[in-house]
């Protein structure tokens, strides 16, 4: 079954970095698209940075746009996204996510999510 597990979450102080990590299995990596999402206290989840299944393009919300950019290593099945300059609004559980689409619609994949807590 497909499983997607993020890690590198943890507390840092503002102006600190981070690097998450999510490897994908029980699919062909290579073939499908990798989004990062996140979720704040009471809050919906929001995109945070898209990347195209070989990782020519990539999309990264106005929010963090000049500090987060997201990669890929297909050899390793793996997706990345590198924070920089974190804010103490950029707390959030941080969720790795496959969509695909089919006739009927589209199917989500999620994993279980990484706490990043920007913290003095």
């Amino acid at each position: 079954q497909v499983q997607l597990v993020e890690s590198g979450g943890g507390l840092v102080q503002p102006g600190g970095s981070l690097r998450l990590s999510c490897t994908g299995s029980g699919f062909t990596f290579s073939s499908q698209g990798m989004n990062w999402y996140r979720q704040a206290p009471a809050q919906g989840r929001d995109v945070v940075a898209r990347i195209t299944f070989a990782g020519r393009t990539t999309h990264i919300a106005d929010s963090v746009k000049e500090r987060f950019t997201i990669s890929r290593d297909n050899a390793k099945s793996t997706v990345y996204l590198q924070m920089n300059a974190l804010l103490p609004e950029d707390t959030a559980l941080y969720f790795c996510n496959t969509r695909w689409y089919n006739s009927q619609g589209y199917q989500d994949y999620w994993g279980q999510g990484t706490q990043v807590t920007v913290s003095s």
